[in-house]
């Protein structure tokens, strides 16, 4: 007799998505004792790997907080940060120090290099002060990919505003990280300068792998996302998936107005 318990079973559940960054109930208050100021109000969020996730909110809503938090260049006064399986607060200075620069890209609004490097030299710092050699074809790659390889022998201030952000992209990628953060990193650029950055971007999670969250005012750069998060008075206030830029209008305009978010 033949069983008929194989139509009836369940479809297997599809695996859990990785995540490459959580915040975990985080608290972070700053100012002295009857002076203080909570930036994170226990906030909780998670960041799948190999998405591009976009964080926005007024002026003073615990955005870059929470990306410096994520990134390991702040600590929480209370919750947890993990990066993948590792809890940032459980590590001493030399272990975070390692996993900031081994384990996190940054691209910051005005680049963040140092001015008395060239843009070779910008982008291999990371491994420099790791004692490791780049990798070669990595490297190679990535200069190219950015349009930057004949501006490696040039001083920052050499370069123009895209191009700095370029070798800023191509810093945080060489050492292939778990988490890339940007903060406002269009902020500075023109209209074209910015298209080209989010494009890129936008390829370092398709064609590379990599996750990506980025802070953002603007609701053209969030629609170039799989994600945005929206944060009020440093607690998360709801989320948009697929944005496109009148969605993210539309939610930005009811956070600003202390509305519900639009489901």
């Amino acid at each position: 007799m033949t069983s008929d318990l194989g139509d009836l079973r369940s479809p297997p559940s599809a695996p859990p998505v990785p995540l490459a960054a959580r915040a975990i109930d985080v608290v972070r208050e700053y100012g002295d004792t009857g002076n203080r100021v909570r930036a994170l109000d226990g906030l909780s969020l998670d960041l799948p790997a190999r998405r591009f996730t976009a964080i926005m909110g007024a002026s003073g809503s615990g955005k870059s907080t929470l990306l410096h938090c994520l990134a390991g260049l702040d600590q929480p006064t209370s919750g947890r940060i993990l990066l993948g399986d590792t809890d940032l607060g459980r590590l001493d200075d030399a272990a975070l120090t390692a996993a900031r620069r081994d384990r996190v890209g940054f691209v910051f609004q005005d680049g963040n290099l140092l001015p008395h490097l060239t843009a070779g030299e910008n982008i291999d710092l990371g491994a420099s002060l790791a004692r490791r050699r780049p990798e070669r074809g990595w490297r190679a790659e990535l200069v190219e990919r950015l349009g930057i390889s004949d501006r490696l022998r040039h001083l920052p201030a050499q370069l123009s505003g895209g191009q700095r952000q370029r070798v800023a992209v191509a810093r945080a990628l060489l050492g292939r990280p778990d988490l890339i953060v940007a903060d406002e990193p269009t902020g500075a650029l023109d209209s074209e300068s910015g298209s080209s950055l989010l494009a890129l971007l936008r390829a370092c999670v398709d064609e590379y792998g990599q996750t990506v969250v980025m802070v953002t005012h603007d609701p053209v750069a969030a629609a170039v996302t799989d994600e945005v998060v929206l944060l009020r008075d440093g607690r998360a206030a709801g989320s948009l998936s697929s944005p496109t830029r009148g969605r993210v209008l539309e939610h930005v305009a009811a956070l600003a107005a202390g509305a519900g978010v639009p489901a």
